[in-house]
């Protein structure tokens, strides 16, 4: 299934696209795609639906589309975790997974405008899988479990500013919580329909150039490893996001002058069987 929420910023109701691609509303059925959604009976309950074919189109099928998740309880995030990647940034393979957090507060809808901070002139663009929990996961001993604890798949921008990253001190969640820094969706597609998540064409253009263009096969740590890894550190629950890391070709890595973003560039993102985003970037 793809699930989506659509409509004005906070004021977003459930819809999915049923199997002819069409809009329909499940806001007569479930309140919200959130964690109670994937934790209860809310995925059956609309799948069920779906194949009896009785749901209603939503009256504007151009409605804005908003992030697939109602705010997540965390967003955990890998970082330097495909080779290219740790290569252009001149950073060595990590023995283990590069664990960061991002505040939720960060995430938008897909084509909703990115914001340059104040202050800011190294903000940069980073495609990433991003994996939603559908049932806790602690304390995780094996691939299988992880996996059986990811509800679906979506299109994360883990938008970043690299001086405050880097240069100012501290954690990198300095240069990774700025608001509108996590475009997330169009969908949340299930589990279901994503048999390999290591096997997904991630790709990101800025302004019509090609700048990311790799695959979750050439990850570090695949998905399953680190659903597992993550849950040795922390419980993670249903609806929270882990951003897996992104492929080389981040403006942090390209040569000088780094062509960093500016206000009216325009990103576009996608990644294999889950959607496309599209932003103007605009300044705080």
């Amino acid at each position: 299934m793809k699930l989506l929420r659509v409509g004005a910023a906070g004021q977003e109701r459930p819809a999915a696209l049923d199997a002819d691609g069409r809009l329909v509303d499940l806001s007569g059925l479930v309140a919200e795609i959130d964690g109670d959604f994937l934790a209860g009976a809310g995925v059956s309950t609309v799948r069920a639906a779906l194949a009896s074919g009785d749901l209603p189109p939503l009256p504007d099928p151009a409605v804005r589309v908003g992030p697939p998740i109602a705010r997540p309880g965390k967003i955990v995030c890998v970082g330097v975790n495909y080779s290219e990647h740790a290569s252009e940034t001149v950073a060595e393979l990590p023995t283990e997974p590069i664990l960061f957090m991002k505040a939720s507060n960060t995430v938008v809808g897909p084509d909703d405008q990115v914001l340059i901070p104040r202050g800011s002139s190294k903000t940069d663009w980073e495609v990433e899988l991003a994996v939603v929990i559908g049932r806790p996961a602690r304390y995780l001993e094996t691939d299988s479990a992880a996996l059986a604890c990811v509800a679906g798949y979506t299109i994360s921008n883990d938008v970043s500013e690299r001086e405050f990253q880097l240069e100012r001190g501290g954690q990198w969640d300095k240069g990774k919580s700025c608001e509108t820094f996590n475009p997330l969706g169009p969908w949340l597609v299930t589990a279901d329909e994503v048999p390999d998540p290591q096997r997904l064409g991630l790709r990101l253009s800025v302004n019509g150039q090609l700048r990311q263009d790799g695959s979750t096969r050439n990850m570090v740590f695949g998905v399953a490893e680190i659903v597992r890894y993550v849950s040795q550190f922390m419980v993670l629950e249903p609806g929270d996001v882990i951003n897996t890391g992104t492929p080389g070709g981040v403006a942090l890595g390209l040569p000088e002058p780094k062509p960093y973003l500016r206000a009216g560039d325009v990103i576009e993102v996608e990644i294999d069987g889950l959607g496309r985003q599209r932003q103007t970037v605009g300044q705080a």
